[in-house]
């Protein structure tokens, strides 16, 4: 059965099919969790997955992260690049 909206157009959240749809969402957010594979690293994450740069490893990934980026993009690597 659909789900009610109600006038303003939201959902109607004291419906059945309301409640049994954030039942199923609840159920399927705890199965995903479940289901993710821990890296083996030491680094730390935050909540969305990124690196959490104020830990002591963190910072390190991100300098050498940082490092790459610049080795990547300068004019002197793309030169012997081009010339290799």
């Amino acid at each position: 059965m659909a789900i009610q909206k109600t006038a303003a157009g939201k959902v109607d959240k004291r419906t059945k099919e309301y409640k049994e749809m954030v039942e199923r969402a609840k159920k399927a957010r705890a199965a995903q969790k479940k289901t993710t594979i821990k890296k083996s690293t030491n680094t730390t994450r935050r909540q969305d997955g990124r690196l959490d740069q104020r830990t002591k490893a963190g910072k390190e990934a991100a300098a050498r992260m940082a490092k790459a980026r610049k080795a990547k993009g300068s004019l002197k690597n793309k030169l012997k690049k081009l010339f290799s």
